[in-house]
């Protein structure tokens, strides 16, 4: 056979088994969500990924440092993002969405609708005037289909749109994300008060996976709430050496009483699962442990 002939069939060969092997890969990574628990700081930011591919972000931390978490996980070319959830409107779980809002576009994004006073909020109301047919107002009761997974909105329980409430940490969302058996809780910043209210609520916040309120303020995740929620892991989003002592001894103690498996950003950066709905895996330090 001429050489060149034969050249010219074995790249179309390896052409063809580059995209088998693609396609094959590509059906199996679609059977995954993932959520990353971003290491963004003294703060909360974490990103979501659907088997279709819907993105989602809930919080975005004190600082830009997000945008260069999302830069490493979404295409250069890709700036929409499906939803962006934002919890309440504090500096550290504010800020990086703001500077977020200004670079990508946001099909859906969700918040309370409280009013504050300060400097960053009338940023982040004056972006949202920008986008008012895309921002959703929610409480209790909403769900978001992305998907096979859902997103329940299971906190605040009223409506407060327009409202100056005295406690902004206790009018955080809390949303549970379901896909399949596995499940994971956001809490934003809920001190034990909420956490009561939810216990004693008919919601349903038993959840395998805890993003523990706060950045494990030792005024969160209450005996109360870790017995309803009944997780087997606990995920503290907090800065390195931060000057508010999170996570205090006490919560550390409170997880440990439950046997709660506990992972902190401040001690192992970006915190990744992964699940097909029926197991969780983790990526971290380089391994990738099971979670039975």
């Amino acid at each position: 056979m001429n050489k060149k002939i034969f050249l010219y069939l074995a790249l179309i060969l390896l052409a063809l088994n580059f995209f088998c092997w693609k396609e094959v890969f590509s059906l199996t990574e679609n059977n995954y969500l993932k959520v990353d628990f971003l290491d963004v700081g003294q703060g909360d930011s974490a990103f979501i990924e659907t088997p279709e591919k819907h993105q989602i972000l809930i919080d975005g931390g004190p600082t830009s440092a997000v945008l260069q978490k999302l830069s490493e996980r979404m295409p250069f070319w890709d700036k929409e993002i499906d939803l962006i959830i934002l919890t309440h409107p504090e500096l550290d779980h504010m800020q990086g969405l703001i500077d977020v809002l200004q670079r990508y576009r946001a099909d859906y994004i969700l918040w309370t609708g409280i009013l504050r006073e300060t400097s960053e909020y009338k940023k982040w109301a004056s972006i949202l005037s920008q986008n008012s047919k895309k921002v959703i107002v929610v409480s209790a009761g909403t769900k978001v289909k992305a998907g096979n997974a859902e997103i329940d909105i299971l906190f605040p329980f009223e409506n407060l749109a327009g409202n100056e409430v005295k406690n902004t940490n206790d009018s955080s969302i809390v949303a549970k994300l379901i896909y399949g058996k596995e499940s994971f809780l956001f809490t934003g910043d809920i001190s034990s008060t909420a956490e009561k209210l939810l216990a004693n609520s008919k919601e349903n916040i038993l959840s395998n996976v805890l993003k523990v309120a706060h950045h494990g303020s030792k005024y969160s995740t209450s005996d109360l709430f870790l017995a309803a929620v009944a997780p087997r892991i606990a995920v503290i989003s907090a800065g390195v050496k931060n000057t508010y002592g999170h996570p205090t001894r006490e919560v550390l103690q409170r997880l440990q009483n439950y046997d709660i498996t506990t992972l902190r950003t401040d001690q192992s950066g970006d915190i990744n699962f992964v699940t097909d709905g029926n197991s969780i895996y983790i990526t971290l330090n380089y391994e990738i442990p099971e979670i039975p």
